[in-house]
């Protein structure tokens, strides 16, 4: 989809790159990454991945892999420009706040392939700086205590017969060793029930299946640039949503079909949705509480004509927001995926992307503080394309991204239903 969406036309027919903007943010404001960070460390990392090239056995596994059952999804020409790309450059600064200022600039398909180093090296910089001063008995017990919960989540995970788990863990992880770790642990004692990673290094390397879904960016930079080529188009803009599954549709098949629907709002999206959407194979719910937002979407597929029985047409919900598993002792740091698959249990295919409490849950586990390692809300997004501004509005109003009078524009066209405004999770 990428590779197939990064041009539009000017009014007189010709090409136009489409250049996009992106940075990070921060939404635990408590914690000042800026301060906290040493930045020729972070500048380090970075200038690090830019050094990287894709391999020939890299280039050979992307070409012969089987997505979602689904092999030969990367056209040769796109294959061909992996082998020489080299990520673009960035700027990086502490913000007047504290916090880490680091942004990407340059061709939209080139600027999207910094949202998970960039993630990923700030998370685990940040538990490396925390651990620094801990002694290796310290440091003895924090894992010992970490490997424990992992385990006892995973035991609990096992009572589930028709699990589905994917590791979504990659973006804010510990650290690339406990990711591995976390993903092995899972395997063997989850067996078929765990059925790949997000990291596709780790799926390649361990011979798993690359797993994931579609994001945000891409109803966000088809929305920008309808606003910038048609700003007083309401309808225009509000069918970027749907325009953007038509290309994803025409490129990909199958288990690849999975919408996201909650970008400019999950209740108005559905409501506007054209017949077609509902025969996609499933759905990947976000921000809205996720008992909520799967009935939400069951009555859906039921008011487009596919029965009350969602599950005789194959209907597939995934979560992937916010989830943990609780155990005794450590309630559930988010959605509990053992009560979600009990909610939904026989009445719709269900399955779990499992990020930040799966690859990095060290709460309680530091011997000097139970919250000392606590996991921050870190994202990556896109900010403007073309030099006007990206807008998210989200099912949670916290979770807004643009200018504030950008967004208020966004609102009034797409609405406020179903949106509420709720403490955010990492």
């Amino acid at each position: 989809m990428i590779s197939t969406s990064c041009s539009c036309s000017s009014s007189s027919g010709s090409i136009i790159p489409t250049r996009a903007s992106a940075g990070l943010t921060n939404r635990t404001r408590e914690v000042a990454l800026g301060r906290e960070l040493d930045l020729g460390e972070v500048r380090e990392q970075l200038d690090h991945v830019r050094t990287l090239r894709f391999t020939p056995s890299e280039i050979i596994h992307l070409r012969g892999q089987t997505f979602y059952g689904q092999s030969g999804i990367f056209k040769e020409g796109y294959l061909e420009t992996l082998r020489a790309f080299r990520m673009p450059d960035y700027e990086l600064d502490v913000a007047r706040d504290g916090q880490l200022d680091l942004h990407f600039d340059g061709l939209w398909w080139q600027t999207t392939m910094w949202e998970i180093p960039a993630l990923a090296i700030v998370s685990e910089l940040r538990a490396r700086k925390i651990m620094r001063g801990m002694s290796r008995p310290e440091l003895d017990i924090l894992y010992a205590r970490a490997k424990v919960k992992l385990y006892a989540k995973l035991e609990r995970l096992r009572t589930l017969a028709e699990l589905n788990l994917s590791d979504f863990g990659t973006r804010r992880r510990h650290a690339f060793l406990w990711q591995e770790h976390c993903i092995l642990t899972a395997r063997e004692l989850l067996g078929e029930r765990f059925t790949g990673t997000s990291n596709v290094h780790l799926a390649m390397k361990h011979g798993m299946e690359a797993k994931g879904t579609n994001g945000h960016e891409l109803p966000m930079v088809l929305a920008a640039l309808a606003r910038q080529a048609q700003p007083g188009d309401a309808q225009a803009l509000r069918q970027t949503q749907y325009k953007v599954l038509q290309q994803w549709q025409t490129e990909y098949r199958g288990n690849l079909l999975v919408f996201l629907p909650d970008t400019f709002g999950t209740t108005q999206f559905l409501e506007g949705a054209p017949q077609w959407v509902s025969f996609w194979t499933g759905a990947r719910p976000d921000s809205k509480p996720p008992v909520e937002a799967g009935e939400e979407l069951m009555a859906f597929w039921k008011r487009m004509g596919l029965g009350d029985q969602s599950i005789a047409s194959g209907k597939l919900i995934i979560f992937a927001d916010a989830l943990d598993v609780g155990i005794d002792g450590h309630p559930p740091r988010g959605h509990d995926i053992v009560a979600l698959a009990r909610h939904f249990q026989r009445r719709v295919q269900i399955a779990f992307g499992w990020g930040t409490h799966f690859t990095n849950d060290f709460e309680g586990s530091h011997p000097r503080g139970a919250d000392i390692l606590r996991p921050i809300s870190l994202v990556c997004k896109i900010s403007s394309v073309n030099g006007h501004p990206a807008i998210k509005l989200s099912d949670n109003a916290a979770k807004a991204i643009g200018p504030a009078e950008e967004v208020k524009a966004y609102r009034e066209i797409f609405g406020a239903a179903g949106v509420t405004s709720r403490p955010l999770n990492a």
